[in-house]
């Protein structure tokens, strides 16, 4: 099998643009330039998550959910040239909820009708210049979120490897004649290491290394058997805040997040605090939980991943946002930290979400002065944040 290494140069060359048309710059620093960023392998993509197939069920949220032409058309035209696709594997196979938990053989019944639902987004994305993302939010084996009982573990039993190697095998040669500059692999969403599948506060943890590195190996050899020049992006483990050392050398990009510390862009959401009625009021810069947040802060949070950018890593922030319960001035004054050291270091990011309770659309909070855009409700000022990176 032909391996690709997706430094800068390979890159341009597999999807054949020049450093110009990608925003790099120059290798020398001329006197009085800004240094070049410390992320330079992958472009730095910008946009946001959507959620068509975020849940593992059909139902009430998919037309709230549906992601639409002039979606991407405002995308677009605001300058954005990204999004993220976090899936639930469950969507596109056969599957009678009626019978019972699913099965391991479930996993192999592909619904077709469904996957044609993913090309139409993908379509429409590349329609508008927009590179698309493919992850798995739910994967055979592992999911972050509760509600839904896993017949098997990713991180521990053959089965449910063999069954996430077949999901990505499919997706890549499904889209095999598609350039690395329009389409890319996300293994899977926010890995760690669960007592309980099914309990969204049982105790969690880093994947051990060696774990990890196993499952991202045989899922890359699979893509790659597809086109050897597909980029495949691993999510930080530990939640998607860690770095993963193990895999450097297996030509993996790599996918931090948008959420520290957790009291702001968290603050009050059930899925995320046990007790959210006893939870420090947000504040940007200031003492939370004992602890005293700011920017220098986030710049320690951030330095791992800004380091594996320098050795030629390709490091892209996959999720990141506040819920709707933080004062609107906090989120923006935390949320303009965080983009400005990512952009200092020519990393890109996708916004959780587009459209809803995260997004710069329609996101029901309490204290913003919406401006009305083509019947729906337009968070301007994050809007406007997001514009200037």
């Amino acid at each position: 099998m032909k391996t690709t290494n997706i430094n800068r140069r390979n890159f341009l060359k597999a999807v054949g643009l020049s450093a110009a048309t990608l925003g790099f710059t120059a290798d020398i620093v001329k006197a009085g330039e800004k240094p070049k960023p410390a992320q330079t392998t992958i472009p730095r993509w910008r946009g946001f998550n959507l959620l068509d197939y975020f849940s593992p069920f059909s139902g009430f949220r998919d037309r709230r959910n549906k992601t639409t032409e002039d979606d991407f058309r405002w995308m677009s035209d605001w300058g954005f040239d990204f999004v993220r696709l976090p899936m639930a594997y469950p969507r596109w196979i056969e599957y009678d909820r009626s019978q019972g938990d699913i099965k391991p053989d479930d996993m192999y019944k592909i619904k077709e009708s469904a996957l044609e639902y993913i090309d139409g987004i993908v379509e429409a994305a590349h329609k508008y210049g927009m590179h698309v993302s493919l992850n798995l939010h739910r994967a055979p084996g592992y999911c972050v979120n509760a509600g839904f009982n896993e017949p098997f573990n990713l991180w521990t039993d053959k089965e449910a490897l063999d069954a996430f190697c077949f999901h990505w095998g499919m997706w890549a040669k499904r889209y095999k004649d598609i350039p690395p500059s329009k389409i890319s692999f996300d293994l899977v969403n926010e890995p760690s290491m669960r007592r309980d599948m099914n309990d969204q506060h049982s105790a969690r943890g880093p994947v051990p290394g060696d774990i990890y590195r196993k499952v991202a190996e045989a899922a890359a050899k699979v893509i790659r058997q597809a086109n050897p020049d597909h980029l495949i992006i691993a999510d930080g483990n530990n939640v998607g805040n860690d770095v993963i050392p193990e895999i450097i050398d297996l030509n993996i990009a790599q996918s931090c997040r948008g959420y520290r510390p957790a009291y702001i862009s968290h603050y009050k959401a059930s899925w995320a605090f046990a007790d959210v009625d006893n939870l420090p009021e947000p504040v940007w810069p200031g003492r939370m939980a004992g602890k005293h947040w700011d920017r220098t802060e986030l710049e320690k949070y951030y330095e791992p991943w800004i380091e594996l950018a320098r050795k030629g890593v390709g490091v892209h922030c996959g999720e990141c946002g506040c819920w709707i319960k933080t004062p609107h001035d906090v989120f923006l004054a935390w949320f303009g930290d965080v983009l400005d050291v990512l952009t200092d270091n020519g990393i890109g990011y996708a916004l959780w979400n587009f459209r809803g309770e995260f997004g710069i659309l329609d996101s029901r909070r309490e204290d913003v002065e919406y401006e009305d855009w083509r019947g729906h409700k337009l968070d301007r000022k994050l809007l406007e944040l997001l514009l200037k990176h």
